[in-house]
């Protein structure tokens, strides 16, 4: 799709007062704190998601928001926010809960906090790339209770990774810091993308392109989301996917839970059509469904892949620094374009 520039939502001059900062979830106290010093800042003690009237109301009399992915920021909401609302300083890289067209036209910057988590997230797919095939989820649950017997020749059988075949559904940055972790545990990488990564990128990883997803699909071991949300890629993992996938294949998701049809994940758990799946994100945060909970070789995390204290204060102290170039009229470092490209 193609991208349009947001209008300027740069003031004409500096603002002649400090900036009105309304955060909605708690930031940590260096952030919080640095945010003090700096802005007028209302913060959200209760730390729990503002309702929607709540955030009517917080965005009737600020100049900038900073919101973060509990945060749906929709057009009606953006609609009814004051005149003085000019910046929404999202907390985080992902914008596809705020409605960019819609700040556009009512000349609202959005920025972001690209690039911050990149490695921590990596880090938590790895977690889902080793365990699953290693049924690491069901080893914990049978030495909690008491019903291990000890080592056994057959016991506890899963599958190597050495030699299998990764497949990576989108190739960014947090794709390719997957890539380059799975190839120190000798995994083969083949990935899908909008546009093929120069070939200097594809021999660092030894990636191989497969432009055509459902081929990825069918030849990965273990398949892993890095593609963001958006009506395009709503269930990009549907039931036909989940057929053309081995039997015995794996499914990790730490990107975004509406990548996957839950229900045709579910149905291929349970039949054995795959072995396992590592899990960070669902459709309905908070709520998980009870049948991936209670399936021994589903990894069910609650949304930790970007949960370090040095990846959160970076990406508030990101959102502080785009909240003073902007305040003091200039561009910030991170501003994100109205389209969904």
């Amino acid at each position: 799709m193609e991208t349009t520039p947001t209008t300027s939502a740069i003031p004409e001059k500096r603002l002649d007062r400090t900036p009105r900062v309304v955060v909605t979830r708690r930031l940590g106290p260096v952030v919080e704190d640095r945010m003090g010093d700096l802005f007028e800042v209302s913060l959200n003690a209760t730390d729990l998601p503002l309702t929607r009237e709540q955030l009517i109301e917080a965005m009737q009399d600020c100049d900038v928001l900073v919101p973060t992915v509990t945060d749906r920021i929709d057009a009606e909401l953006i609609e009814k926010a004051g005149d003085n609302l000019r910046l929404i300083a999202n907390f985080g890289a992902g914008t596809e809960h705020i409605d960019l067209k819609a700040a556009a036209a009512r000349n609202i910057m959005v920025t972001n906090t690209p690039g911050v988590f990149t490695d921590d997230t990596a880090d938590i797919t790895m977690a889902g790339i080793i365990g699953v095939p290693r049924r690491v989820r069901e080893g914990v649950e049978l030495i909690r209770s008491g019903e291990w017997t000890g080592w056994a020749p057959t016991a506890m059988l899963g599958r190597k990774l050495g030699g299998k075949v990764l497949g990576i559904v989108g190739m960014g940055r947090i794709g390719q810091a997957v890539a380059h972790r799975a190839r120190a545990f000798g995994l083969q990488i083949a990935y899908h993308n909008r546009k093929r990564l120069p070939e200097a990128i594809e021999r660092m990883f030894g990636a191989t392109f497969v432009e055509n997803l459902d081929d990825l699909v069918a030849q990965a071991d273990i398949l892993t989301l890095h593609c963001p949300s958006s009506p395009k890629t709503r269930h990009i993992i549907d039931a036909r996917r989940i057929g053309l996938m081995k039997e015995g294949a794996s499914l990790i998701n730490t990107a975004r839970g509406d990548l996957v049809d839950q229900e045709a994940l579910i149905a291929a758990l349970e039949t054995g059509h795959l072995a396992g799946a590592g899990l960070d994100v669902y459709p309905d945060e908070p709520n998980v469904d009870r049948r991936l909970i209670g399936h021994p070789n589903v990894m069910t995390l609650p949304h930790i892949g970007s949960a370090t204290r040095e990846g959160r204060e970076e990406s508030g102290m990101k959102v502080i620094a785009n909240i003073r170039m902007w305040a003091d009229g200039h561009r910030p470092p991170d501003q994100v374009l109205s389209g969904l490209d």
